[in-house]
């Protein structure tokens, strides 16, 4: 797969932040113990400050957080990231190459917990770990798994709870069973980001519509890198990972500093259930953001997105100062 190092712009949208892979920034491929390729982001900073992992959310490619990326980049952190397994460039775990399906969460757990383990023997200095939606998930379970060391830890929007009209008991014991019926890898439903959603994906993910669009001129220059609805298997192991985490005893035992960015009016992942794990943290800080943001808190408009990246600035100023 080839990627834009340099790209002539096509238009009044175009943003070579946000369209075009920095010249010095490499991708490449980590392999897994049973030999999966999964696709990674590598963005040194010279005289680096610390290293920072970036890990997306259910169905993202890393390219749609190359302005978040920048960012980071210019506060002197080196950032990596890489897509996860079945989705983005690291490949399809279902013979539909638009339904993102996963067997069991641990695959999940553990190219994290490994990927970690080569990532920190690379390089020295701080290393913070930053997990969206899905990703925030994954980070909160190998905190308290501690398969992972970080100097702090950033969640934005975590999955700790999914969202459904008829509650996420009821719904995790449908999607359980159906899961149960007939192919497992069958898509949960048609598409959007959940069942029977009356607004629309964008209204979803932001309410700026030229990031929003940034998702489809990649996808649209490279067409493997689309994905679509979970499978039901997905949404039963959401739901499970969810309610285990509810009562995971581990949970007060990460000792990690934690920021946390919860959208109030996120449609898509439960903040009530983000904040009640947050409230169990030792050492977390919480920032809250209202209407004005929906579940892409990163790549919301100028006005949340400036906030949410100041108060990352200032709690990694605070937990990892910068080198004088």
């Amino acid at each position: 797969m080839a990627f834009e190092k340099v790209t002539v712009p096509t238009g009044p949208a175009f943003d070579p932040v946000r369209r075009a892979i920095p010249a010095d920034a490499q991708v490449g491929q980590w392999v897994a113990s049973d030999g999966w390729k999964l696709r990674r982001f590598d963005w040194p900073a010279p005289d680096s400050r610390g290293r920072l992992l970036f890990q997306t959310g259910r169905g993202d490619i890393f390219e749609k957080y190359l302005e978040t990326f920048a960012h980071f980049h210019a506060q002197g952190w080196s950032v990596t990231a890489f897509d996860w397994r079945g989705q983005g460039g690291s490949g399809r775990l279902s013979p539909d190459p638009h339904v993102g399906h996963v067997g069991d969460y641990g695959l999940y757990d553990a190219d994290f917990a490994a990927f970690w383990a080569d990532w920190r023997a690379e390089g020295a200095g701080p290393r913070i770990v930053l997990g969206h939606s899905m990703g925030g998930m994954m980070v909160v379970r190998a905190l308290a798994a501690k398969s992972i060391d970080p100097d702090a830890a950033i969640l934005v929007a975590p999955m700790i709870g999914l969202k459904s009209p008829i509650g996420a008991t009821v719904a995790a014991h449908i999607a359980r069973w159906i899961a149960g019926l007939g192919d497992p890898m069958r898509a949960a439903w048609r598409g959007n980001e959940r069942p029977g959603a009356l607004a629309s994906r964008r209204s979803l993910l932001t309410h700026d519509g030229d990031r929003y669009a940034d998702e489809r001129w990649w996808q649209d220059r490279h067409p493997d890198l689309v994905l679509g609805p979970p499978s039901w298997t997905w949404l039963a192991h959401g739901f499970a990972g969810a309610a285990a985490l509810a009562s995971d005893p581990r949970i007060e035992t990460i000792a990690t500093p934690v920021l946390m960015l919860i959208a109030d009016a996120d449609k898509l992942v439960d903040p009530r259930a983000a904040l009640r794990l947050g409230a169990r943290l030792p050492d977390a800080q919480i920032v809250r953001f209202g209407p004005e943001s929906a579940h892409e808190i990163l790549r919301e408009a100028d006005g949340v997105r400036d906030r949410a990246l100041a108060a990352i600035d200032s709690f990694l100023a605070a937990v990892v100062p910068a080198r004088p």
